[in-house]
């Protein structure tokens, strides 16, 4: 059994961006061909978003592998999984989700007490010049952080 909020797998591109507001922890629905593929790591989520549809939460574009052991009760790899959250956090995403240019894209897949979790954030889309200003920013920190280790690697 795994241990408790190992990561599956993560979402860089969606942090990059994305100026994410919110968060949420979801269940999801797996077929057992898709845990025991997800346990052997073959799972991608980095294209992958969630809607609300019909008063449920889909996740869309996630890529899980197909099982090499499975039969003919194999999954299909980019099928649509529903996500499961309490009544009130689906309005509330819902609610985020129809503000002009937010989308809910999962950040990260995780083992929570042998369950698979997902860790959703509503976020705007960033423009360029904002990319290029987080990587700036980036930048100084680590070059100013270097400054302070090269000090006191001298005095």
């Amino acid at each position: 059994m795994s241990s408790d909020n190992t990561d599956i797998v993560s979402n860089p591109k969606a942090r990059r961006d994305y100026d994410i507001s919110d968060t949420f922890e979801a269940g999801i629905m797996l077929k057992g061909t898709e845990v025991k593929s997800i346990r052997g790591g073959k799972a991608q989520i980095s294209d992958a978003f969630a809607k609300i549809e019909n008063n449920e939460a889909w996740l869309y574009n996630a890529h899980i592998e197909e099982y090499s052991h499975g039969n003919w009760s194999n999954h299909l790899p980019k099928a649509k999984r529903k996500l499961l959250l309490k009544r009130n956090e689906i309005d509330k995403l819902f609610a985020q989700a129809e503000l002009k240019g937010s989308t809910i894209v999962p950040l990260r897949m995780y083992w929570k007490n042998g369950r698979v979790k997902v860790l959703l954030g509503v976020g705007k889309g960033k423009a360029a010049r904002d990319k290029r200003q987080d990587i700036k920013k980036r930048d100084a920190d680590l070059e100013m952080k270097r400054a302070v280790m090269e000090a006191r690697n001298r005095g």
